[in-house]
């Protein structure tokens, strides 16, 4: 970024206002990056640099960081602090009380004309650091979060419902022991990399006007190097360290859910926060009941008299005590009746449902008198045919 850019007015080029809110501005961004886009303007030039433009003044406002750095300039120059142009010309005395001309290239430099830091370290990230060149110079490198750890939990179905406390054994990456995560061998003094010059990252090219920045393949974003490299880690500052953790398990985790720990998985670098562990929960299946959704599901054997002549029948709850199924005379086979509260925990507090479904039993083996029962049943319900309009219909 150039020093220059203090006397552009970035939210006149997004058409926002200066107090607009984060959303407003992207939503600006969006709509004028797609209306300029070289791809869908080949040729178009103007397009082209307004593109450039939009690009520029949202990657300064757009980030909350930069855009109050951004805005602290701009007051500065609004009070007199240098005109236009920035770089070329003096301050005209409005500034601090200072006459004559004072370059705002050496105020942007470390240690130049604002006291301990000056202006280098306050707008650091807008204009790319101290020293002339556009790079940010530093030895100290930066915070750097560590990676996510991804692990599976297996449970009870009876532990889903209720929730449960886990132990987890976990093997991850985390600082090398023998150099705390520099990469270089102990005693020796690291050096500014000179491929990136401190950044931690290089300028790729893709291709016409745009760029990305990758991370630096000499010092992989540490910013500094070493000469000699760490013999164990061999230079890499990575370890693997084994670890055992207790973790909550909520009420109500479904079979397959992702469980997110924030501040469990690897540990930072250079002061940087720890990654997040992921928990990908399986739930055993339960002999008698089931799932859907919110709801448990249960599979309730009767037979075929309380089913045409109607009774009360107790069934079980997950955990609970029974309770009564009233069915009345002449339920068809395969109803489902409602418990309700009676289901899995949700993430409300409530609960869902319990979901039973009448299966009728039929018996293998019947004895004399149940079988001469059924015969007689048969012989009284023989004038009414079940299949009767069955081959009428089927020809119809």
């Amino acid at each position: 970024m150039r020093a220059d850019w203090a006397g552009k007015d970035f939210y006149a080029v997004l058409g926002v206002k200066k107090d607009a809110p984060a959303d407003e501005i992207k939503k600006a961004y969006r709509r004028l990056a797609r209306a300029n886009h070289p791809d869908s303007n080949p040729g178009d030039t103007a397009k082209h640099d307004t593109f450039k433009k939009v690009a520029e003044a949202y990657d300064v406002v757009g980030d909350p960081a930069k855009r109050a750095k951004y805005d602290e300039m701009r007051r500065l120059y609004a009070a007199g602090g240098y005109p236009a142009g920035g770089a070329g010309g003096g301050f005209g005395g409005g500034f601090g009380g200072q006459g004559g001309g004072i370059n705002l290239e050496d105020l942007l430099r470390d240690g130049g004309g604002a006291g301990a830091g000056g202006f280098g370290d306050m707008f650091g990230d807008l204009f790319g650091g101290g020293g002339g060149g556009g790079r940010r110079r530093t030895t100290r490198p930066r915070p750097t979060k560590g990676g996510d750890v991804e692990t599976t939990a297996t449970i009870s179905f009876t532990d889903a419902m209720d929730g449960v406390t886990v132990s987890l054994r976990l093997s991850s990456e985390s600082a090398c022991t023998t150099c705390g995560g520099s990469g270089g061998k102990p005693g020796t003094k690291p050096h500014i990399c000179t491929t990136c010059e401190g950044a931690g990252f290089v300028v790729a090219s893709m291709g016409g006007s745009f760029s990305v920045n990758e991370t630096c393949p000499a010092c992989g974003g540490r910013q500094l190097v070493y000469d000699e490299p760490c013999p164990t880690c061999r230079g890499t500052g990575r370890g693997t360290s084994a670890r055992t953790i207790q973790t909550r398990i909520p009420a109500g985790v479904k079979d397959g859910q992702r469980i997110r720990v924030r501040g469990k998985g690897s540990p930072g670098e250079n002061g940087g926060p720890a990654g997040d562990l992921f928990v990908t929960v399986k739930v055993s299946p339960h002999r008698v009941f089931g799932r859907k959704d919110d709801n448990l599901t249960i599979d309730v054997p009767v037979s075929f008299d309380e089913l045409a002549l109607g009774a009360e029948i107790r069934i079980p709850t997950l955990g609970g005590t029974p309770v009564t199924l009233r069915l009345p005379a002449g339920t068809p086979n395969g109803r489902t009746f409602r418990v309700r509260g009676k289901g899995a925990k949700k993430a409300d507090g409530s609960r869902g449902d319990l979901l039973a479904t009448v299966e009728v039993q039929v018996p293998a083996v019947l004895d004399a008198e149940a079988r001469a029962a059924v015969e007689a049943y048969r012989e009284a319900t023989a004038s009414k045919p079940l299949r009767a309009n069955l081959f009428e219909q089927a020809g119809a």
